[in-house]
């Protein structure tokens, strides 16, 4: 039976879905046969970050409800034979799943694929709990911003009460993910530091994603920067998340502000 993690955040804007199409793709990269399942009803962003938006037909609404069969809503990456995406409606609202129907479509995915990455919409609304509603694994995304952490705060407090596993008395394991982590913002104190992160939200880091322009590029052509562009600092970190998240032990290295000459030089006289 195959793993469902779902990738969810408190706030809007935080990376979540490009954080969504990175891991899965770096996860499918090893082999394993991965799905990604767009849950963000009504805007269906996961598709045009995976450049699969020209191919979808039916969606996670049409499977749900009978109008199409799971085998036919699923679109094969054209890049990894083992990644495939369930994609959103873009027409429907997220009254238009049912938690009947979510659960049939998790576990039929469950028999199939060694993962299941939900992209959960932002906030505690019906679609974020449905989202994570079975879920085994949950990746909180933030940003190292005070509002953003607050949030994620309210998003584990409803992964510990609203899930299948707390309702049957099971731990749902936590990661948390930094994303758009800036070092020369965090060393003027602009922006919490990871220790002020993990001490908020006490789950163990999963990773710290830099920010960068290639995150953004990649995304525009229709690539996980995992694939796109794998040897930048962005995805060389979503690599080493997905290979903690699949049970590797590796220490998570905080980035730092790389100095210039000049710099270096009038650090060394004013020292």
């Amino acid at each position: 039976m195959g793993k469902v993690v779902v990738v969810t955040s408190g706030k809007g804007g935080v990376g979540k879905t490009t954080s969504t199409a990175a891991l899965g793709a770096a996860v499918a990269k090893t082999g394993k046969k991965v799905a990604l399942v767009d849950f963000d009803v009504g805007l269906r962003n996961l598709d045009l970050i995976m450049g699969a938006e020209r191919r979808v037909v039916f969606d996670l609404v049409n499977v749900i409800q009978g109008t199409a069969k799971l085998s036919q809503a699923l679109i094969r990456d054209k890049r990894l034979e083992t990644l495939y995406l369930l994609p959103a409606s873009q027409t429907r609202d997220k009254d238009a799943l049912t938690e009947e129907g979510v659960a049939e479509v998790i576990a039929r995915l469950r028999q199939v694929f060694d993962y299941v990455f939900c992209d959960s919409p932002a906030g505690i609304e019906r679609g974020a709990q449905l989202a994570m509603r079975f879920a085994d694994e949950a990746v909180i995304v933030t940003n190292p911003e005070v509002s953003s952490v607050r949030d994620s705060d309210r998003i584990i407090g409803l992964l510990d009460a609203r899930t299948m596993r707390a309702e049957q008395g099971e731990h749902i394991a936590k990661h948390v993910l930094v994303t758009r982590y800036d070092a020369a913002r965090a060393a003027r104190g602009e922006m919490l530091s990871i220790d002020d992160v993990l001490e908020i939200l006490s789950v163990p880091l999963l990773g710290i994603i830099p920010e960068s322009q290639d995150v953004l590029r990649a995304s525009n052509l229709g690539a996980p920067v995992t694939l796109s562009e794998p040897t930048n600092a962005a995805a060389k970190a979503y690599l080493e998340a997905a290979r903690r998240l699949e049970g590797e032990d590796l220490p998570v290295i905080v980035p730092f502000e790389r100095k210039g000459f000049l710099d270096r030089l009038l650090g060394r006289r004013a020292a």
